[in-house]
């Protein structure tokens, strides 16, 4: 393999794990007002803690209800199957 290449691989992979290890963890507070809104999230897209988990990205299914997402205050009770409470 050619170095440039193999240089270009590393960056890569490297890059890969970076975003993965961010996906992992807890979801940052937003700068703006915010409310989690549970309910509402696409499988694998939740900010953070489920009944079975503490970390972001891992509802298992879409509209989980224990799984939350931040949303702009007022914007969750406008989404078909959102709570600001858990379900």
């Amino acid at each position: 393999m050619k170095k440039t290449t193999l240089a270009l691989a590393s960056a890569l992979v490297g890059t890969v794990a970076v975003s993965a290890a961010a996906l992992a963890g807890p979801a940052e507070q937003p700068t703006y007002k915010f409310e989690k809104c549970f309910g509402v999230v696409k499988a694998g897209m939740n900010d953070c803690q489920t009944a079975g988990s503490s970390c972001a990205g891992t509802a298992k299914r879409d509209a989980q209800p224990d799984s939350w997402v931040y949303v702009p205050a007022g914007t969750c009770d406008k989404l078909v199957g959102g709570s600001t409470t858990k379900k």
